[in-house]
């Protein structure tokens, strides 16, 4: 499913209005070809105006979206219907190439919605069924519901949560890995291990740790930022190659630290 070019996409998590748009668009310019939101962010339509403003054909960029969220109203068929159809009309597109289950709270909420976007797979409007903070047990239940092949769980993964089952898993299933938080948040910036393998290359600790994402084959990244040099700062995970003993060094941490941790998810 993704490319070279859209294995490091671009999160757009409280990038919202005007000023969100603006650095999704910059993103976009800088050569980002991956584009993630969600229904929940509310900013699908800053997003899909940055989309319509950059200078790109629609059929070079990837665009995920997401929706029913665990916080979102009780899920009714014509809830998540309309819910898609609204995700459709704020981007301004015809076609999404990757739609999400975005963190049900519970298995009943996997077994309301995710028949209902694999219609939307099944019609030919969505490209690519994906889920959201997905456990193996919930892949399982998901693999029995629908005919439509899940093509990626979208996860927190960074060098200090390293999801080895999870992306074992996955490969299993011909699935990807979507990597949020893939900076850990800003933690990966005092790992040691992170902090001498940048200073042995010249780049951040940034560029580091999703290069590193990148060495492992079904893994993408979205990281996030507003800050308009850091974005661009980021891309150049596509540039660095890591060699075996910094994958080995990266590989080794035994600091485990998860930023999204709900009392009630059982991971």
């Amino acid at each position: 499913m993704f490319d070279t070019a859209t294995r490091l996409g671009f999160g757009t998590y409280s990038l919202t209005g005007d000023e969100g748009s603006a650095v999704v668009e910059t993103a976009i310019d800088t050569g980002y070809r991956h584009v993630d939101t969600a229904r929940l962010y509310e900013n699908e339509r800053a997003v899909g105006d940055a989309i319509a403003a950059a200078d790109i054909d629609r059929d070079d960029l990837f665009v995920a979206t997401k929706v029913a969220h665990f916080e979102e109203p009780e899920k009714t068929p014509e809830y998540v219907r309309e819910a898609v159809t609204d995700s459709f009309d704020r981007l301004g597109l015809d076609r999404i190439d990757l739609l999400y289950h975005h963190w049900p709270k519970n298995q009943d909420d996997i077994e309301t919605v995710l028949p209902l976007l694999a219609e939307h797979v099944e019609d030919g409007r969505v490209d690519n069924l994906g889920v959201s903070n997905y456990t193996t047990d919930d892949l399982d239940l998901a693999r029995d519901l629908v005919d439509v092949p899940i093509a990626a769980n979208q996860v927190e993964m960074h060098p200090l949560l390293q999801q080895t089952e999870m992306r074992e898993y996955l490969d299993e299933m011909d699935a990807q890995l979507v990597a949020y938080s893939p900076l850990a948040q800003g933690e990966v910036f005092s790992e040691n291990a992170i902090n001498s393998v940048a200073e042995k290359h010249g780049v951040s600790e940034a560029v580091v740790s999703l290069a590193w994402l990148l060495s492992k084959e079904n893994v993408a990244a979205i990281p996030r930022s507003s800050s308009i040099d850091h974005l661009k700062d980021n891309f150049g995970a596509l540039d660095l190659e890591l060699d075996d003993e910094d994958i080995e060094r990266i590989d080794g941490i035994e600091r485990t630290h998860r930023c999204e941790n709900p009392s009630w998810m059982t991971w």
